[in-house]
This record gives C-alpha cells, sequence and structure tokens, in this order.
C-alpha cells in the first residue's frame, strides 16, 4: 500500500493518510444528508437519492484515489442540487428529464477531459464571472436555506419577509445554524456535521424528530430511467450548459487549491489532471443514472490536506467511510426530514461560496458589474442558468462599450449571442 501511493515519496505515513481521509469524511459527510433532503423536495424518492449520493461520491473519490493519487474527495456538489430542484419546479418538467441533462453535461466533461477545449474554457472565462457564479450559487442556497427553514417567507408587498419566531422549525433553525457558527468558529473538525446531529437530538427532545431505527440493509440501487430526450422537447440546453460550466471550473479550480495546498503542484502545473478530472465527469454520469444532481471536487479535502493527507489513500479511507454510512439509511431519513437541521447548512456553505467576491476588482466597473449582475440574479430568479446568461451578456458587452473589446475572449462573444437568443425566443418558463 505504502509503494502503491508513494507515501514515502510524498513524506506522508498510513496512519496520518487514515486520519486525514477521516477527517475529510467528517467535514463532508453532510451531503448524504442534505442532499437527499434538497432533491426529494422535486419529488425524486428520497432511498434512490440517498444510494445515487453514495455511489457517486465513492465511484469519483476511489477514481481519485485509484488512478489520480490525491487527497481529494468527490461527491455530488452544493448548489447544483439547489438548482436541480428548481429547474424542475420553475419550468414544469419531469426530474427524468433534468437527469437527462446531468447526464449530458457529464458526458460532454468527459469527452472534454481529452481535449484542449476544457483549457480553452477555463482560460476564457474572465475571473469576475467565475467568482460571480460562485458567489451568485452561494446565496441561492443560502435563500433556499433561509426560506426551508421559515427564516424567510413570502410576503405580497415585498416578496419575501422576515418569519415568524414562534414557529418551532423556525426556532430549531436559528437555534441549529448559532450551535454551528459556535463549532466553526472554535475551528472543530466537522463542524457542519456536529452541529446537524446536535439540532436532530435537540429536535428529537422536543418532539419535532422522530426515528423509525438508525441502521438497516443498504437500500437496493437502482438505474434510473433517464429521458434524454426530453432534453431536447423541454429545450434544457442552458441547463446542460450551467451544469457543465459550474462543474468544469469549480472542479477544476477545488483541485488545483487543495493540490497547492498540499504541495502536489509542480511548476505551476497539476500533474495528473486527466484522470483526476475524469474522476468528476464519470462520478456525475454514473450519478445521475442512479439519480442525484451533478458531483465536484470538495473543498472540504482542505481538511484532510491540513492533517497531513497527500496521497490518494486519503481519498480511500473517504470511499469507504461513504459505504459504510449505506447502512443508515433509516437514521440519514429522518434527520432529512426536518428542514431545521439542513438548512443552517445551506445558509454556511453560501457564506463559505461568498469568498471568491473579494478577488473581484470592484473598482473597474466593467469587471465589478457582471458579477454583481449574476450575483443579483441567480437568487432572485431561482435560475443559476439565468445568472450565468445574465454575465455572459453583461461581460462582453460592458467592455465593448468601454473601448476594451480586444480584452475579451472570442469565444465569450458567441455565448453572449447564443444567450440571447435563448432568453430572448426561448425563454424558460
Amino acid at each position: 500500500m505504502e509503494r502503491f501511493f508513494n507515501l514515502q515519496g510524498l513524506g506522508t505515513n498510513v496512519r496520518t493518510e487514515v486520519m486525514a481521509g477521516i477527517t475529510t469524511f467528517l467535514t463532508m459527510v453532510y451531503i448524504i444528508i442534505v442532499n437527499p433532503a434538497i432533491l426529494s423536495a422535486a419529488g425524486v424518492p428520497f432511498e434512490q437519492v440517498f444510494v445515487a449520493t453514495i455511489i457517486a461520491a465513492v465511484v469519483g473519490t476511489l477514481i481519485m484515489a485509484l488512478f489520480a493519487n490525491y487527497p481529494i474527495a468527490i461527491a455530488p456538489g452544493m448548489g447544483m442540487n439547489a438548482y436541480f430542484t428548481s429547474v424542475v419546479a420553475t419550468q414544469g418538467v419531469t426530474y427524468e428529464s433534468v437527469f437527462g441533462a446531468v447526464f449530458l453535461a457529464g458526458l460532454i466533461f468527459f469527452l472534454l477531459s481529452f481535449t484542449k477545449l476544457r483549457e480553452t474554457l477555463i482560460e476564457a472565462i474572465p475571473a469576475s464571472l467565475k467568482y460571480g457564479i460562485t458567489s451568485g450559487i452561494g446565496l441561492f442556497i443560502a435563500f433556499i436555506g433561509l426560506k426551508m427553514s421559515g427564516i424567510v417567507v413570502a410576503n405580497e408587498a415585498t416578496l419575501v419577509a422576515f418569519g415568524d419566531l414562534h414557529q418551532p422549525v423556525t426556532l430549531l433553525s436559528l437555534l441549529g445554524l448559532f450551535i454551528t457558527l459556535i463549532l466553526i468558529a472554535r475551528n472543530v473538525q466537522g463542524a457542519l456535521f456536529i452541529g446537524m446531529l446536535v439540532t436532530a437530538i435537540v429536535g428529537y427532545f422536543v418532539g419535532l424528530l422522530q426515528f423509525d431505527g438508525i441502521v438497516s440493509a443498504p437500500p437496493t440501487p437502482v438505474f434510473f430511467d433517464l429521458d434524454i430526450g426530453g432534453v431536447f422537447s423541454n429545450g434544457l440546453y442552458t441547463v446542460v450548459f450551467a451544469f457543465l460550466l459550474v462543474t468544469i471550473f469549480d472542479t477544476t479550480g477545488t483541485m488545483i487549491g487543495v493540490a497547492e495546498q498540499a504541495g502536489l503542484m509542480k511548476d505551476g502545473t497539476f500533474p495528473r489532471a486527466k484522470p483526476a478530472l475524469m474522476a468528476d465527469a464519470l462520478a456525475t454520469i454514473v450519478g445521475s443514472t442512479f439519480g442525484t444532481s451533478p458531483s465536484s471536487a470538495y473543498i472540504e479535502s482542505s481538511s484532510g490536506v491540513a492533517v497531513g493527507g497527500r496521497s490518494g489513500l486519503t481519498s480511500l479511507v473517504v470511499g469507504v467511510l461513504f459505504i459504510i454510512a449505506l447502512f443508515f439509511s433509516p437514521f440519514v431519513s429522518a434527520i432529512s426530514s426536518l428542514p431545521a437541521i439542513t438548512a443552517p447548512v445551506l445558509i454556511i456553505v453560501g457564506c463559505y461560496m461568498m469568498e471568491g467576491l473579494a478577488k473581484v476588482d470592484w473598482k473597474v466597473f466593467d469587471e465589478a458589474f457582471p458579477a454583481f449582475a449574476i450575483i443579483l440574479t441567480m437568487p432572485l430568479t431561482s435560475s443559476i442558468a439565468t445568472g450565468i446568461a445574465i454575465g455572459f451578456i453583461t461581460y462582453p458587452l460592458m467592455k465593448v462599450v468601454s473601448g476594451k473589446a480586444k480584452q475579451v475572449h472570442p469565444i465569450l462573444y458567441v455565448f453572449g449571442v447564443i444567450f440571447i437568443i435563448q432568453m430572448v425566443f426561448f425563454p424558460a418558463h
């Protein structure tokens, strides 16, 4: 094992890698609770999503471990799951059709891994749009958390208003939020997961949560009936593009960031990039066939790197722990049924995703406004695709009128025209 993962060459050992794997797992295990809670709101059977989430995580993480040898874990990404649900709710399409869009996005990502077009796309998209999209997704999922918990409610006069603090679920949500914030402030490993458990315990004692069991035989995995034809008949092209684009630069950025933290970058390049990216693409493809939204590399992997993880053995441990989690479906199902437990995670993860805004040059207006437009429209339209479209339209437009047309990559002009045509003639309903 030491030779296979080159532990000595990477300056690590089995014990350190196992502890790093456990640490990473604890920081990201919340996804097996939150992802089913979000996707089941779109009508997808809970147990289907639970199993699919773990299968996608295991497939992606084990490929990362065995073929790329990086301490980076893969699982269905936050933001994309919430967008999946909003597409079903706002566009009147079946979730089978949206899973078809996920499958196509994963397949295109897989094929792009063999070409230079992936690098071209990453280089062509300016930093202000990348950070704007990530931050917009952060606000989007935080807003969903606020609505789920009842902290924010609908209001005819102002669209939204502050909720009723006399509602038990809202009070428990706020308590869970503050508990988790305290754990994070105290640098407790696995703060999100521990915060959920503490909130669940409180919910149980106040009668908001009931358990029918803790452990059971794993639910039987079932291949999903993907409706790829529905992608074309419903014109879900921008949905496919949104899934693809966010997955590409979110995964690439996360992988490079974690690799830099671990000291695994070589002369500014990312070694073994192809198998690493294929891990994410295959996790997305496989996950869609079982019933979950696109997968992504998890920035929580940095917690394992911080305690010494340097090799794929860390990822192997994470994958094994996800397999063990299959036996806890009754426990996860009960916790997912109470919004007060999952909503604080959405709000806090939304905050994490705002970090990139510090890197936007807000003093240069033609850089700042497109990012602002994305951040504004994503949560208010409940559509990541709409936010991306607005960004791709306003960025080249602002550069042209500022006399900086040559600074814009030709691909952005193409995308800008496509998005204008799509929004004018083929708007999402």
